[in-house]
């Protein structure tokens, strides 16, 4: 069993399974495609059409109801066959997809890559500014970023609460004064400075802010206007890469169908394949991991039944797109945690896999039109946990300059001789940490034609 723990994805569990499969039937119908659409509503379909039992897809999403799911949106052949009870009232609100905004910024990666503007390949050195960073620093490759292999100190709570407040100067030059624990392209250690340092490279590579760039190669095309969501900055205006894009689940739905067709919107190309494969092959130092993706079974929230060629997209609390591709088929969840345990809070961390093994496994009893797997309810293990391992003091305190962990003349107060913005002064009404809600015109959202 490949063990890899994720803080922010939560971490695997042992599971039991068994071999029975499902038959296929002989007279089974034939099976209905739907196409992608830049529109509002996405094209729909009965589950008798796309190969499922309509009683037991109910099912599925009954049970996803009662564990704080409060989007679901399940397609099959590109059709939307199953919605969760509360998506009437969900799906057009921003909510925090958490580290879902990594793998955002590995597809846009990939575009820039596409567009030749940025060398996978190539040290950030050449996209840095001159003296920004020692050169152990500038020495990280943009795919060490992607693989979350820079080889940073890790501490995912004390690198994150700083956004949550917000007080960060600038976490990409932050990124840049983490101590190095391991040399670069070596070991996996789930870093989010790494990200936040990835989105500024990105950003001098193009030559425009993250945002704009997002927003014309990868939600224009997918009919996303700017006025959807809300993308979170620090107090320089750098777009964090490691969470915080307010997103309705009715667009995330949409990127994760984009992926789902392997970068292609209809007759358009907004992303390469070739990238695409790439994002999901695994890395040297994780077979769990390929760019800023968790792949497979068994890998961090991902039960041990899901098909081999199973990858997903995973953020804090249970955001999360999933990709089947041997069966066609993509989930699209939102809400806060849902899983159930026996060891409290440290539990619903560490063993989120709970939640997506019982809904899976009850999703596939619905699937009438090929074989899938068939599995026993879930087992909670033992825990093995050690929450000292979120914080690292020298990154925390590294924000106010002091220690070893901070960037000459980079503090709270001034960074690198540039203004700071005030604390929340770029936030829009109505957005705080997990959504944004309220009916001012300036608060992003998906809003009926008046």
């Amino acid at each position: 069993m490949r063990h890899i723990t994720s803080v922010f994805a939560g971490t695997i569990a042992a599971v039991l399974t068994s071999a029975c499969l499902f038959a296929v039937p002989a007279d089974a119908a034939p099976t209905t495609t739907c196409a992608v659409t830049s529109g509002r509503d996405l094209q729909r379909a009965e589950p008798a059409q796309v190969g499922m039992d309509s009683v037991k897809l109910e099912a599925a999403l009954q049970f996803a109801a009662t564990r704080n799911r409060l989007n679901v949106q399940i397609f099959r052949h590109n059709c939307l066959v199953g919605e969760g009870l509360r998506n009437h009232e969900t799906g057009n609100t921003p909510w925090n997809i958490w580290s879902v905004t990594k793998s955002v910024v590995s597809m846009l990666t990939g575009i820039a890559s596409d567009e030749g503007k940025i060398d996978i390949t190539a040290p950030i050195d050449r996209y840095l500014p001159p003296g920004l960073g020692d050169a152990a620093h500038r020495s990280i490759t943009v795919e060490n970023l992607l693989t979350e292999t820079s080889g940073m100190q890790v501490g995912v709570l004390s690198e994150g609460v700083t956004a949550v407040i917000p007080i960060d100067p600038h976490s990409a030059v932050q990124a840049l004064s983490v101590q190095l624990t391991n040399p670069p392209g070596t070991t996996f250690s789930y870093s989010q400075r790494n990200v936040d340092l990835l989105s500024y490279v990105i950003e001098l590579a193009v030559g425009e802010p993250l945002q704009q760039f997002a927003q014309r190669e990868l939600f224009d095309p997918l009919g996303i206007p700017r006025s959807d969501y809300y993308w979170a900055s620090d107090r320089s205006g750098h777009t964090y890469g490691y969470a915080h894009l307010m997103l309705p689940p009715n667009d995330l739905a949409k990127i994760g169908l984009l992926v789902a067709n392997d970068g292609r919107w209809g007759a358009d190309r907004v992303l390469s394949s070739d990238y695409l494969r790439k994002a999901r092959t695994p890395s040297k130092a994780n077979s769990c991991y390929g760019y800023l993706f968790w792949l497979g079974a068994e890998c961090s929230e991902s039960p041990a039944f899901m098909p081999a060629d199973s990858y997903f997209m995973s953020g804090l609390g249970l955001q999360n797109v999933f990709f089947l591709p041997s069966l066609d088929l993509t989930v699209m969840w939102t809400g806060p945690f849902g899983n159930q345990t026996a060891y409290g809070p440290s539990g619903i961390l560490a063993h989120a896999v709970e939640l997506p093994h019982e809904f899976f496994r009850r999703l596939f009893a619905a699937v009438t039109d090929t074989q899938v797997p068939v599995t026993a309810p879930y087992v909670e293990p033992s825990l093995e946990f050690d929450a000292a391992k979120l914080i690292d003091a020298n990154i925390l305190l590294a924000v106010f300059g002091i220690g070893p962990g901070a960037y000459p003349g980079c503090t709270v107060f001034n960074c690198l001789n540039q203004p700071l913005a005030a604390p929340f002064a770029s936030i829009p009404p109505g957005c705080a940490i997990l959504a944004c809600v309220g009916n001012d015109p300036r608060t992003p959202g998906i809003r009926p034609i008046r």
